[in-house]
């Protein structure tokens, strides 16, 4: 047996991204304790089957002292995970998970004097807002967030402030300043500053990680409000068309989870990593509408997306990561989108039936007005 080369605890460690930074860990010689609250619209059913049974199990909150407590006995290292994610009503929620969640985390390390030497914080490209673009008159330029009145209008693309032209996305950098718009992005930005400040304070070295569009095996099926590539594959497995905002070109960059979990232990492991910011995405655009099509193709099914022309509030028009900085000191996302959605689909099947739960949580949003037209 190889020795242990520590404790390691994972907040969010049943959730996708958690899940796989668990088994990692325990492949690579880490001793693991998992802290999950196995929040019910993720997991209705309980503990899923997949959590290591390698690891140690807290069923616990995040927002809980004595909680966080129980997790921290022992561990060296800590994978911040858990937090509440996706497009819906519940905004308070946002900051009592993500924002407060994190203050109790860095209170408690504290308060008890517990020897933890590095953290890993799951932080979003969503921090970014509309991120970066080209004006081929104006130059490089960040855009602030398309207005209400223009979306309205159903004139998608980003115009240059300056001149009315339409803008060319750009790779989105580190170095482009947070934009936060959103009650979930500017719930991670707020953690990620808390983080990174209080590691500073304390002398613990933290990395924060903006993951772009995360998907894979594990990825909620059950969840209506977060995940793309299983909301839409639950559409179209039950002969339902997926609902596309706005006019289906807006690109994202999808990272496989299996590369986002090698990044956040590269992180751990490197000194150079410690007290940054790094991007973890792949660089390369998708569109939506087109990520139907690729998923309709592998499932077989002849099915066009529901495009109505709506929008939801704050949402950004492109965003595309540039991940070399993360490059620069030997890290690489390696899975294709092809080779990680084949692999998504291999899984989803192995589920049994597969119900639909994206209509009612439809209505509801509109309801709320978070989608408008």
């Amino acid at each position: 047996m190889a020795r242990s080369k520590g404790r390691a605890l994972v907040t969010g460690g049943a959730g996708l991204i958690g899940s796989h930074i668990v088994d990692l860990l325990i492949e690579s010689s880490y001793e693991v304790t998992i802290l999950d609250n196995l929040e019910k619209q993720t997991h209705p059913q309980g503990k899923p089957r997949w959590v290591n049974p390698g690891a140690d199990f807290v069923e616990g909150d995040v927002r809980n002292e004595s909680d966080i407590r129980r997790a921290l006995e022992g561990a060296r290292f800590v994978f911040h995970q858990a937090a509440f994610g996706g497009f819906t009503e519940n905004f308070s929620k946002y900051f009592e998970v993500n924002v407060i969640g994190t203050a109790r985390l860095f209170e408690t390390i504290e308060k008890e004097k517990f020897p933890v030497e590095k953290i890993v914080v799951a932080s979003s490209q969503a921090v970014y807002g509309e991120g970066s673009y080209e004006c081929e008159k104006d130059g490089r330029l960040a855009p602030p967030a398309r207005p209400v009145s223009q979306l309205k209008k159903k004139q998608w693309n980003l115009l240059c402030p300056k001149c009315g032209k339409e803008l060319k996305v750009l790779p989105t950098a580190e170095e482009r300043a947070s934009d936060a718009q959103s009650p979930y992005a500017l719930s991670k930005d707020f953690e990620e500053k808390m983080a990174l400040s209080s590691g500073e304070r304390l002398g613990i070295p933290v990395a924060a990680l903006r993951y772009g569009v995360t998907y894979g095996p594990r990825q909620s099926i059950f969840n209506p409000y977060t995940g793309v590539v299983s909301i839409f594959s639950t559409r179209l497995l039950n002969g339902l068309p997926p609902v596309v905002y706005e006019d289906g070109l807006q690109m994202r960059d999808f990272v496989y989870v299996g590369d986002v979990a090698r990044a956040n232990l590269f992180v751990l492991e490197s000194a150079e990593a410690s007290h940054h910011i790094f991007n973890v995405g792949t660089g390369k655009p998708t569109g939506i509408a087109d990520l139907v099509g690729i998923l309709a193709k592998l499932y077989g099914r002849e099915i066009e997306p529901d495009i109505p022309g709506e929008f939801r509030w704050g949402d950004v028009r492109h965003l595309l990561l540039s991940p070399e900085k993360l490059k620069r000191l030997g890290f690489d996302a390696p899975v294709s989108l092809k080779e990680g959605l084949n692999r998504f689909v291999d899984w989803i099947k192995s589920q049994g039936s597969i119900e639909e739960y994206f209509s009612d949580a439809y209505e509801n949003l509109k309801k709320r007005r978070i989608i408008s037209a």
